[in-house]
């Protein structure tokens, strides 16, 4: 048998072909027009003179709720998941005035009223402040439960101020507490899984400090009888032909993991396909991506896909499924 083609790796905007979400969900607890609770517990924290942190306590109504909604000054900024309860908000002018409100959406689009947090201002930002933060020290983990740990560290030196310090897990930022502070509560873990944790701080003019030194927590066991899905489900593929060429069309449901999932990567054959990256706006509840595989009929590939988790680790893949290309395109 001859060698398969090398697979064409797309770019994010070429992979990002079709995503949906079903439109059943809003209205479809017909009669239910209650809506749910005001988010309590809504604080903000300025993270640099352009940006804030924005946390809140999940609605007693959490079982219903189908996503939060952020909002800057009366206007929507932010969608966020039900399972989260915290966002960074960019994009913000130094030395100015919000107020930032968290509303719950349930699933039959009723909208709760606004829980506010008191009204907040970027600081300023000297334009010739180029000088970072000093690393931070002495950082120390426990594992609060089997989905959450509390980090304590050393506090930095700026030649400014220090306004937040970001959590970072396996190179990617999960987390952010004010600069005042020097311990964080880090949740949508995985239970009975080994994880190495940096922090590093910020001033207002988002200069960064090397990475603290590493820490390493692993959470404990989750209660028997408790089950969640790090494995993307129903991945399902189909070939077609269009424009004298194969293509594979694959589509999955997203893994039930207590937080959204905005990155994916395809294996065909064993190898590195392709990326998927979700946008801010893009809906996280399905993927749909179309793969390119050349010319040749009749050809049969293995795929698989794996999920990058809210914590930052890539979970496992699905099983691999087969496919098999149609006749000459030509």
């Amino acid at each position: 048998m001859r060698p398969t083609p090398p697979l064409t790796a797309l770019s994010t905007t070429a992979c990002l072909l079709a995503l949906t979400l079903p439109l059943t969900a809003c209205g479809s607890d017909d009669g239910d027009t209650e809506a749910p609770p005001a988010p309590t517990g809504v604080t903000v924290h300025t993270s640099s003179s352009t940006s804030v942190h924005v946390m809140w306590d999940r609605s007693a109504d959490a079982g219903d709720v189908r996503r939060y909604e952020v909002h800057r000054d009366g206007v929507k900024v932010k969608n966020v998941p039900a399972e989260r309860h915290m966002v960074d908000v960019t994009g913000l002018k130094a030395s100015a005035s919000y107020t930032f409100s968290v509303r719950a959406r349930d699933a039959a689009g009723n909208l709760s009223k606004p829980g506010a947090a008191p009204r907040v201002t970027t600081p300023s930002a000297a334009a010739d402040d180029s000088q970072a933060p000093s690393r931070p020290n002495g950082l120390d983990g426990r594992a609060d439960g089997p989905r959450s740990a509390t980090l304590t560290w050393k506090r930095s030196k700026d030649d400014n101020e220090v306004t937040s310090y970001d959590i970072h897990q396996a190179g990617t930022k999960i987390h952010s507490v004010d600069g005042a502070k020097t311990t964080a509560s880090v949740t949508t873990l995985r239970p009975g899984t080994r994880y190495t944790f940096t922090v590093k701080a910020r001033d207002a003019a988002d200069n960064a400090s090397p990475a603290s030194p590493a820490v390493t927590v692993t959470t404990k066991a989750e209660p028997e009888g408790a089950t969640r899905s790090e494995v993307p489900a129903d991945l399902q593929a189909t070939a077609r032909t269009e424009n004298g060429r194969h293509h594979l069309d694959l589509t999955w449901n997203a893994p039930k993991e207590g937080g959204d999932i905005t990155e994916y990567e395809v294996y065909v054959n064993g190898k590195f396909g392709s990326k998927l990256t979700l946008g801010e706006a893009a809906p996280k509840d399905t993927g749909t991506i179309s793969l390119p595989v050349g010319k040749k009929a009749g050809t049969t590939y293995a795929v698989k896909v794996r999920a990058k988790l809210p914590d930052g680790n890539w979970g496992r893949f699905t099983e691999e499924i087969k496919v098999t290309t149609a006749g000459d395109p030509s």
